[in-house]
């Protein structure tokens, strides 16, 4: 369970590096941001996929940007983050 737990955690990671340099440098490319975040591309691939559903980032045809309203989709996310962090943590009391 907890390494299921820790590749979706690194999973998680990954896309946030990749979201983290669309936010900084879009609009921008697979290779480009293979390049920043030295993620292959197909996983910089896979990972831009999963944050247009997401709707962080949006494509374009330069590339990727940010997606309108992405401060307030973060906030949310971030509340989210805090509710898990308190929930993994109430699971640690039981064991």
């Amino acid at each position: 369970m907890v390494e299921r737990l820790t590749k979706q955690v690194e999973k998680e990671e990954r896309d946030l590096r990749i979201l983290e340099a669309v936010i900084e440098s879009g609009p921008i490319g697979i290779v480009r941001l293979s390049e920043e975040t030295d993620v292959p591309e197909h996983k910089v691939r896979y990972s831009l996929r999963m944050l247009e559903d997401d709707e962080l980032v949006d494509p374009t045809p330069n590339g990727a940007i940010p997606a309108d309203g992405l401060d307030e989709r973060l906030s949310r996310m971030n509340d989210g983050i805090d509710d898990l962090i308190a929930r993994l943590e109430a699971l640690e009391d039981i064991f």
